[in-house]
């Protein structure tokens, strides 16, 4: 993820904003909607923001050019407010890392918008839904897995975009099978760390203010109970 400032050819820059730009928007729509309905979400949205920008601020080289390896962060806020609000927080921190840190850039920032804080998240939660309402898992292994998959799909959404800019002696499913796997060297064991951390705060939220994700149909009282229960 995060692929540089000037990696990518023009065309496909502006290809990814504007497939990226419709789904910010409605997703700021959504946001709004949220916020006039409940104001106390406001705060847990920007812990779920400041998470992303943290976890995703954790750059490893990549053994590839042009890319890195980093967690993603947009489990959680997928988890608790779908696709679309996640979509507006991770552009959000997108746009402030190539402005102040140099990671990625403002020419790729559709691209990496596309990447993780769009597809990413929404296949993410479509597994946490799943999870959750047919599967009747727990709050913490859904969130594990959420956070796990997000992480992944962006890796494997990354991989495409740059085999699509960049195919290998014409072919784009060889240079998709080469970035994706250089990138799963370091993105598998990425991938579940950020889930194990993503789980347990997830749980810790519980602990702390369980009437935000009760409000949001997240939880129910006899999980909180007995998520609460496991820490006395």
């Amino acid at each position: 993820m995060h692929i540089m400032e000037g990696y990518l050819p023009i065309e496909w820059c502006v290809l990814w904003a504007v497939l990226s730009a419709p789904c910010v928007i409605y997703g700021l729509w959504r946001m709004k909607q949220m916020i006039q309905q409940d104001r106390r979400v406001l705060p847990l949205m920007a812990v779920c923001g400041a998470f992303v920008f943290v976890l995703s601020a954790l750059k490893i080289p990549s053994v590839t050019t042009g890319s890195c390896s980093h967690p993603t962060g947009t489990g959680l806020s997928a988890s608790f407010f779908g696709p679309w609000v996640t979509a507006v927080l991770g552009t959000i921190v997108l746009l402030f890392q190539a402005i102040l840190l140099a990671h990625g850039g403002l020419t790729t920032l559709g691209a990496n918008v596309f990447s993780m804080a769009i597809v990413g998240p929404f296949v993410a939660w479509l597994v946490f839904v799943a999870l959750r309402r047919y599967a009747h898992a727990g709050l913490g292994l859904s969130v594990f897995v959420t956070a796990a998959v997000a992480n992944l799909v962006t890796y494997t959404v990354t991989s495409l975009q740059l085999a699509l800019a960049f195919p290998a002696d014409g072919s784009i499913l060889t240079a998709f099978i080469a970035f994706a796997t250089i990138f799963a060297v370091t993105q598998i064991p990425l991938a579940i760390i950020e889930g194990i951390i993503c789980g347990l705060v997830a749980k810790y939220i519980v602990r702390v203010k369980p009437d935000i994700l009760k409000k949001l149909d997240i939880i129910e009282d006899a999980e909180i109970e007995k998520i609460q229960g496991e820490a006395a």
